[in-house]
């Protein structure tokens, strides 16, 4: 927490795991380029992956209940924006967004921080970072 402006403001996080399947496969390089790329995740029958996400929410702190937000609402917006799209989705066939971007990390990142921008109120999403076989994109 901290002050800024004089006013009080803090952040809320919180964490989820997901599964999901992909096929890295970029529509711009032949066959032979997306597997010597992508090795075993250019399989077109897909590749699964599971995903923690933790998102971070920051702003004032209502004087009157002494919270940013209630955690029950980060973890709907969550279940939204997140889960019900992606858990336990093919990504390129489920998910239009991803019919011509290959599902890395970081776009699954992009996909989900434009989705919670949607759900989320104006100016309260911090970041989001997701994490996958040790690594972590912000």
């Amino acid at each position: 927490s901290g002050q800024a402006g004089g006013l009080n403001t803090t952040q809320l996080s919180h964490l989820i795991s997901l599964r999901a399947t992909y096929w890295l496969h970029s529509t711009s390089l032949s066959n032979e380029e997306n597997l010597k790329l992508f090795g075993n995740s250019n399989n077109p029958n897909g590749h699964v992956h599971n995903y923690k996400v933790v998102v971070t929410v920051h702003g004032e702190i209502d004087p009157i209940i002494g919270i940013v937000m209630k955690v029950t609402d980060l973890k709907e917006y969550m279940e939204e924006a997140i889960m019900e799209p992606l858990d336990h989705k093919n990504l390129h066939l489920n998910i239009p967004y991803f019919a011509d971007v290959v599902s890395m990390t970081e776009k699954v990142a992009v996909y989900t921080w434009e989705n919670l921008q949607k759900f989320l109120p104006l100016g309260v999403l911090f970041k989001s970072i997701w994490g996958c076989l040790g690594g972590s994109v912000r």
